[in-house]
């Protein structure tokens, strides 16, 4: 679902058009190997006719075994020589996943073999059209976003940080909504899912601090404090239905209209400017480097796609399966930021 047809009406019966484009003509659409369509939007997960599967690469990325980058076993020194080669004088755009968060304690969607593992994400349209999915969306955030604010940087935050001081990365581009990246001082960061430290009236437009907001819910909510909860992705929580029940949601202080947080949801789309400076970024880059992504939200992937068909080689770091792996050179699966502990390693031996 790309576009909303009309306004919806949230449960102040205040009318609201939110701004929500179709990136379709952006890129080009995605063919993936054996003809397989990908055919739904950027901001919802890669699905692909079951009457069309996709066929084994003919020369699959090379790779090395789960557990190495603990270990330091000889076939995955070999590989980071080969990958800390391959980056050496070469400006590469990073586009980074979940599993590189992991490490800062804010939970991935899904497992290594890409299934799912936590409850089914929130809709866009869902969030606009149902008072009660918004109840149960704020009543969540309200206990998952002291966790989610107050998450540090992890060792692979901080070495791509460095690695974008010594030129070698020259853009972040990352499906993050954590914030993480900026706290580790990468300056050159494109956020393809938005953040979540940002909250958006969607009637005038206006932007507040997500701190901010924690406030007003603690007051609507005082009682609400001392419930328990459960962590989940992206400042979420799982928490008890009575909670969820009796929970009440703000408006904008400024018009009364409603809240959103500043973030594309499952089955939104990504906005047309942040997708253009990506692929722009691909452009001027030699390379791009997935990092704790299994690519199988579409945004992700398409880009991998379009940086394979614009001709540039795309590496990955990655505990598990990704959608792209017929299209990668080289992937190492293991922990994110032991691997990058390493690579950094690596590159400052001489060539």
């Amino acid at each position: 679902m790309n576009s909303l047809d009309a306004a919806v009406t949230d449960d102040r019966s205040t009318a609201v058009q939110p701004s929500v484009d179709s990136d379709r003509e952006s890129i080009p659409g995605s063919t993936l190997t054996g003809g397989a369509l990908a055919d739904v939007g950027p901001g919802a997960d890669l699905h692909v006719d079951p009457g069309r599967p996709m066929r084994a690469p003919a020369t699959p990325a090379a790779s090395v075994t789960r557990g190495f980058a603990d270990t330091g076993m000889e076939p995955g020194g070999q590989v980071i020589g080969r990958l800390a080669a391959r980056l050496r004088g070469v400006p590469v755009v990073v586009l980074s996943g979940a599993g590189l968060s992991t490490a800062s304690g804010i939970p991935a969607y899904r497992d290594r073999h890409g299934r799912w593992q936590q409850p089914t994400p929130i809709q866009h349209r869902d969030f606009l059209t149902s008072p009660l999915v918004r109840q149960r969306y704020w009543a969540r955030s309200f206990f998952g976003w002291p966790r989610m604010g107050l998450a540090s940087p992890a060792t692979g935050h901080r070495i791509l940080s460095a690695m974008e001081q010594r030129g070698i990365v020259s853009t972040v581009v990352t499906q993050n909504v954590d914030g993480l990246h900026q706290k580790a001082s990468s300056r050159r960061v494109i956020e393809l899912h938005g953040g979540i430290g940002r909250v958006l009236c969607l009637a005038c437009g206006q932007h507040f601090a997500r701190a901010a907001v924690q406030q007003w819910l603690l007051s609507a909510n005082p009682e609400a404090a001392a419930a328990a909860d459960l962590p989940a992705p992206d400042g979420d929580a799982q928490v008890a239905h009575p909670v969820v029940s009796a929970f009440r949601v703000p408006a904008c202080p400024g018009c009364g209209g409603m809240l959103k947080p500043d973030v594309v949801f499952f089955g939104d789309s990504v906005p047309r400017d942040r997708l253009a400076a990506a692929t722009q970024a691909i452009d001027a880059a030699q390379a791009l480097l997935v990092v704790g992504s299994s690519l199988m939200v579409y945004s992700g992937f398409r880009l991998a796609d379009y940086a394979h068909r614009q001709g540039k080689p795309v590496l990955a770091i990655n505990r598990g399966v990704t959608r792209a792996d017929h299209l990668l050179e080289l992937k190492i699966d293991g922990d994110c930021g032991a691997v990058l502990e390493l690579l950094a390693l690596a590159m400052q031996r001489p060539a």
